[in-house]
């Protein structure tokens, strides 16, 4: 039985769609397995599953695709600047930035910590400072961050810290904006153990 020519021309096209899909799903897993191994670099000190164990070394798990970008592109261009982290982000091209925003913000973010809070007085104290600063609208009412603004809720006490006392100090800018070193001028260092000790425990 003979094919009629728009048959023929049908089946050349769905052949065509056909390869090009299973092109595009190859070449998909083939940038997924490179991203995998571009983040076992970033595993030896922000975790397995990008949850960090090491002190004043953040999580990445769970943080908004945008924000991890752009710290990112901060620490490539040298407006931010960390010993390991300026190096590391030297040679990453925008692809992979891309890839690596997408890969931390799909893992699941860390829980805030299980333990009996030691001291309430202080959590009961950085409530208070972060609804004077007004630090939910931006990092939204359960401080899971949005678009380029950081996630907070289960991050390290102690880099939480770290970072607040960078914005207070000029160490660290707000990325371009004024937003993060105006909301912690005029706290106290005993305000700033208060936020982090707070937010730390957020659930």
């Amino acid at each position: 039985m003979r094919i009629s020519r728009p048959n023929a021309r049908r089946r050349a096209a769905l052949f065509a769609a056909a390869s090009l899909v299973a092109a595009s799903a190859s070449a998909g897993a083939a940038e997924l397995d490179a991203i995998k191994e571009k983040a076992k670099t970033c595993a030896a000190c922000h975790g397995e599953g990008g949850i960090s164990q090491i002190a004043n070394t953040p999580s990445l798990a769970g943080q908004p695709d945008q924000f991890t970008q752009w710290q990112l592109v901060y620490f490539r261009a040298g407006n931010r600047k960390h010993e390991q982290m300026t190096p590391v982000a030297a040679d990453l091209s925008d692809a992979e930035i891309r890839n690596l925003g997408a890969y931390f913000a799909a893992l699941a973010p860390p829980k805030a910590a299980e333990a009996p809070d030691t001291d309430p007085a202080l959590t009961k104290r950085g409530a208070k400072v972060a609804a004077l600063k007004n630090c939910a609208s931006c990092h939204r009412d359960n401080y899971t961050g949005q678009l380029a603004i950081a996630r907070l809720a289960g991050q390290r006490e102690d880099y939480l810290l770290k970072s607040l006392r960078d914005y207070k100090s000029g160490a660290r800018s707000g990325g371009g904006v004024a937003a993060m070193p105006s909301a912690v001028y005029g706290l106290t260092d005993d305000d700033l153990k208060a936020l982090a000790h707070y937010i730390a425990r957020l659930r």
